[in-house]
């Protein structure tokens, strides 16, 4: 009789188990997915901003060409182009990141980082610890220790 008990405790455990494994791989697959979410929004937005920006900072960079180029005609002083050089590299790189390939560019750029120089992104004193983390709570909040049981 025991024996019979015993062996629905170990069928019953072993299913909540396999319950509990599938919940959490599927909790994960959902945290993942979140994520990514944010961060195809967060670029979207920076790659908006990007789009906004080059708006505004086109129509200065027009008016200026503008401005200088009938200023160096009228006082006869080529030198007054002198600005638009690195104002025309401000703009191109405004148009590549905001049109163009920047961010493929930097994309596989950041691949090769990671392949090939994976040790420049550890974090000092390593990734963190839920005892580090800890002792940090309780040094800032002046909080007992969590009980370990």
């Amino acid at each position: 009789m025991g024996f019979i008990v015993s062996k629905v405790m170990d069928q019953n455990l072993k299913k909540q188990q396999e319950f509990m494994l599938h919940n959490a791989r599927i909790q994960m697959e959902r945290q993942i997915l979140m994520q990514n979410e944010m961060r195809e929004r967060q670029m979207a937005m920076q790659i908006a901003w990007s789009r906004e920006f080059l708006k505004y900072f086109g129509s200065f960079f027009g008016l200026a060409a503008v401005g200088l180029t009938a200023g160096a005609i009228k006082r006869r002083k080529p030198g007054m182009f002198a600005p638009l050089v690195p104002l025309s590299f401000i703009l191109a790189y405004q148009v590549d990141m905001a049109y163009g390939s920047f961010i493929h560019r930097m994309r596989e750029e950041a691949e090769s980082v990671m392949l090939a120089e994976a040790d420049r992104l550890n974090l000092p004193h390593g990734p963190p610890t839920f005892e580090s983390i800890e002792k940090a709570r309780r040094a800032k909040s002046h909080l007992p220790p969590l009980s370990e049981k």
